[in-house]
């Protein structure tokens, strides 16, 4: 398909989808009306780069700024808070559509101490911490070997406890849940395996608002629909709550939708080229500075979503993010600069890339990207790692 050794793709044939009812537009109310009582809540900006558009040869490109959401710089507490909403309500015997923010806070008093447990490579397990610090209760957080110190000091400054181990990802998850066995805490993860289903579906649930805060975004500023959605992954939960609820509540209308994912932890690019329908899985160290990407094992839910529904999958060297991130962090135009993290960033870097690089023709013909195109790429964190991003957009100290 390519030329250029940094980026592989894949276009396997279409699926018959199965459209997953559990990110129908109506049945996630509840979660929108969750999200909106929590404090601090409100819609992170939507820009447009029209210039940027205009130099990559395509009609517009929409990023969703994820950095603002609630000050952690990144949008993984939008799945946390509704997971842990889910399993507050499940102990309290309370229905889960019905609940706000004030009214579980007071009820969570009445439980006495929950510890919530999870794995992260930073932003979810930020995210999971405030979380349970809203609500009174404890949160312990397992990280991959090599972890950013930055990272570590946002989680532990929410209140977390935070133990960095010798494991990749995928071997912290399997820490976390065994300490969640052992010790009788909650496990929220937003990965699943067998016997452990219900708090991913939460966690994916609560990404959607996201999506739906775009579409009300798109029609207050009477904007076009994307034609173009470009979706980073890591287990794919965001990727399969994005287009899940895209593919829903647009239907036919529903974005030519790209995969994109590190070329050390592309599980769903693999899973993709086999073509037999069963995700496939990454080991080894996961070596990428897309940390939050850095996953060998996708969620089984999350790849069933992508399978059917996605146009395409990418797997990309870390320039590509890097392109992204410099892109963003220096417009140009008239465009808003916006500070977007490694992992934040691969989705618009491809697309410059798929502009500049001839030897990437054949995926840009293939996914139909030209001048009548209008690009959505979210941009998931900022600068969570703070000395990465420096050295990224602006050289290394001199």
């Amino acid at each position: 398909m390519t030329d250029d050794p940094s980026i592989k793709a894949v276009f396997p044939p279409k699926k018959i989808p199965a459209f997953p009812a559990a990110l129908k537009r109506e049945n996630l109310q509840p979660v929108f009306r969750f999200h909106q009582s929590l404090p601090g809540y409100q819609a992170t900006p939507l820009h447009c780069l029209p210039a940027l558009a205009r130099h990559l040869g395509i009609r517009n490109i929409y990023v969703k700024d994820e950095s603002r959401r609630f000050g952690l710089n990144a949008f993984k507490a939008l799945g946390a808070t509704w997971a842990v909403a889910g399993i507050l309500c499940a102990k309290l015997g309370r229905p889960l559509a019905d609940t706000d923010f004030p009214a579980l806070k007071q009820a969570a008093s009445h439980v006495g101490d929950m510890v919530f447990v999870t794995a992260t490579d930073g932003n979810h397990g930020r995210g999971l911490a405030w979380a349970a610090a809203q609500l009174g209760c404890r949160a312990v957080v397992y990280m991959p070997a090599g972890s950013a110190a930055s990272r570590v000091r946002a989680i532990e400054k929410e209140g977390a406890r935070v133990w960095v181990t010798d494991r990749n990802y995928d071997g912290a998850v399997r820490l976390a849940a065994a300490a969640a066995r052992e010790n009788g805490w909650h496990l929220v993860q937003d990965t699943a395996f067998e016997g452990y289903e219900q708090v991913p579906d939460w966690i994916l649930q609560g990404y959607t608002t996201m999506a739906r805060e775009v579409l009300e975004q798109l029609g207050d500023r009477e904007l076009a629909l994307p034609t173009h959605l470009f979706l980073q992954a890591g287990v794919g939960s965001m990727a399969a709550s994005v287009l899940g609820y895209y593919a829903n509540a647009l239907g036919e209308a529903c974005p030519r939708t790209v995969i994109v994912e590190p070329d050390q932890a592309d599980c769903m690019y693999r899973s993709a080229l086999a073509d037999d329908g069963t995700p496939r899985k990454v080991g080894g160290e996961l070596k990428t500075m897309m940390a939050g990407l850095a996953c060998g094992e996708p969620n089984p839910f999350a790849w069933r979503i992508l399978r059917d529904f996605a146009a395409g999958f990418v797997s990309c060297a870390d320039e590509v993010a890097a392109v992204g991130m410099r892109q963003l962090a220096r417009p140009v135009g008239g465009d808003p600069a916006i500070v977007s993290g490694e992992s934040g960033a691969v989705g618009l870097g491809l697309a410059c890339r798929l502009a500049a690089d001839g030897a990437l023709a054949g995926i840009k013909a293939q996914i139909q990207l030209d001048a009548s195109s209008v690009l959505l790429c979210f941009s998931t964190e900022g600068d969570t790692d703070p000395d990465n991003y420096r050295a990224v957009v602006h050289g290394p100290p001199r």
